[in-house]
């Protein structure tokens, strides 16, 4: 998602099925910020399967400050609105991967 500045709300950019992590991390921005929500098959350490619904905010270094903020202001608001617990932020879209995701979600146990 991302914020249409003239309208100032947040909108769907693109929709996925069936993605990767990794291929999603080559489908963001490098230079501007984005709010992703992503659902992943998660397989906890005991076999049970869950999939948790992750609000990904990617403000990379690099951005606009002025569109940094808006998408700062913005998060917390659309996070509450959308009632997502598993939120996470990335500085650099190469950070997204399937590892990366994976560590972030056993500290949900």
């Amino acid at each position: 998602m991302k914020i249409d500045k003239m309208k100032q709300l947040v909108v769907v950019e693109e929709e996925f099925q069936d993605i990767s992590p990794d291929e999603l991390k080559d489908e963001l921005p490098e230079r501007e910020p984005r709010f992703v929500v992503y659902s992943y098959k998660y397989i906890h350490d005991d076999g049970r399967i869950s999939y948790p619904l992750c609000f990904i905010f990617s403000s990379p270094a690099g951005c606009k400050p002025e569109q940094q903020m808006m998408y700062a202001g913005s998060k917390t608001g659309l996070v509450l609105k959308a009632e997502l617990t598993k939120v996470f932020e990335i500085r650099n879209t190469e950070e997204l991967t399937e590892e990366w995701l994976k560590e972030k979600l056993s500290l949900f146990r």
